[in-house]
């Protein structure tokens, strides 16, 4: 099986380690991108286009498919699922069409979906303007959320708790959102959207990170993940456990509410990331991105329910329907967080030997080194890897996992 992977701007090597997972189940793999600094992939199987546009990766992609016959296309990256679906409507192989990736992209498209097929969602509103801006936050009544129509990583989303606090957010958001690199790697095409900031209802409860896929009006649940963290007025999407402390009862009513919401995004035979957001005792959708969840979410699923986002992915692509029931705990618990410093050029990292030897530690990625250039709320919200440890409890993990992070240390400048 040959499969060819979409990276329309280049993120490193950060995605390597899934490109090999991907190859660990039989694929050939080939990497296209359409801007790169480097070669990252096997030589002979990484190609570049030198150019964002669509219609010039289109056209380098029909001349790779004349002469390796993919059976499939992919990508790992949210600044590319748009790119992806027209890459593969093009070479006639399996794809959701361009309407849902759009829809599953750029979150003013998701919204307006969701409510005009009544799927669960916070209130929202476009906010182009300050003005729109205050607007939507004296009808929806503070809090509300601050988020990008193109965001991804929780980059420049913000919860506002008073109009000063929209008003000091409001400009650094619109600035920043320019100059996101999920932005600045995107494919050039006319079906985008408009890069901007939405207003939305605050949602009260618990949150949830899911791995899904849907295949001809079923969706299947694979994986489950609490979101433990306690956010202040910005997002950092860093500390998760699984598996969930959701019921039952409360999982079926997270499958009806993400499978309401990719009916409603056009999703038909696709993966899924969704993230739910539980409000007054209910469930509403976050975001459903038509590609598997990114950090270690893979590691938690193959772990905590049997599920491989990877897998699943492969099967997609190919035009085959995984072979997954719905979510089932596996009994072995995973707790996993972001590496997070403080703002400045990285000087140091320094990871003690006992803490990648430790076989509980089932991820250590670090997705930053020396020289880069860390940027945190509300200018960024920059990363400096992932660190995931398994064991028999919550407890037991959420200790190691914590203690292991204190001990792994940055030094920034």
């Amino acid at each position: 099986m040959k499969l060819l992977a979409i990276e329309v701007g280049q993120f490193g090597s950060y995605y390597n380690s899934r490109y090999e997972q991907v190859e660990a189940y039989g694929a050939e793999l080939f990497v296209l991108s359409g801007v790169a600094e480097s070669d990252h992939w096997k030589a002979g199987r990484f190609f570049i286009s030198h150019s964002m546009d669509i219609d010039d990766l289109v056209r380098h992609a029909k001349l790779l498919h004349q002469d390796f016959k993919f059976d499939g296309v992919f990508t790992f990256a949210e600044n590319s699922v748009i790119a992806t679906a027209m890459i593969a409507n093009a070479l006639d192989l399996p794809a959701i069409s361009v309407d849902a990736a759009v829809k599953s992209r750029n979150k003013i498209f998701m919204r307006e979906a969701h409510r005009e097929a009544g799927a669960p969602h916070p209130d929202f509103r476009m906010t182009p303007t300050l003005d729109h801006a205050l607007k939507a936050g004296d009808e929806l009544g503070y809090p509300v959320i601050l988020k990008p129509t193109l965001g991804s990583a929780s980059q420049f989303v913000y919860k506002i708790n008073t109009a000063q606090d929209l008003k000091e957010a409001f400009p650094k958001a619109l600035t920043g959102i320019a100059e996101m690199s999920q932005f600045r790697n995107e494919g050039i095409t006319d079906v985008l959207g408009p890069n901007s900031l939405l207003v939305e209802s605050y949602l009260n409860g618990k949150e949830f990170l899911i791995e899904a896929f849907t295949w001809d009006g079923v969706t299947v649940l694979g994986s489950v993940v609490d979101r433990v963290t306690l956010e202040g007025n910005t997002f950092d999407d860093d500390v998760h456990h699984a598996p969930t402390s959701l019921t039952d009862d409360e999982l079926q009513l997270v499958h009806r509410a993400v499978h309401s919401g990719a009916v409603s995004q056009g999703l038909d035979r696709s993966v899924m990331h969704a993230e739910i957001r539980f409000h007054d005792g209910k469930p509403y959708i976050v975001e459903i991105a038509a590609r598997p969840g990114g950090g270690g979410l893979d590691f938690m699923a193959r772990i905590s329910s049997d599920y491989c986002p990877i897998k699943a992915l492969i099967d997609v692509a190919s035009g085959s329907k995984p072979a997954y029931p719905d979510y089932r705990p596996s009994g072995r618990h995973t707790f996993a967080l972001c590496l997070i410093s403080s703002a400045g050029v990285i000087e140091s990292i320094t990871v003690p030997a006992d803490v990648t030897a430790d076989p509980s530690t089932f991820m250590l990625k670090l997705t930053a080194s020396v020289g880069d250039v860390i940027k945190r709320p509300p200018s960024g919200n920059d990363i400096v890897g992932f660190l995931g440890v398994t064991g028999r409890s919550l407890a037991e993990t959420e200790s190691k996992a914590m203690n292991y992070s204190q001990r792994i240390t940055v030094i920034t400048r």
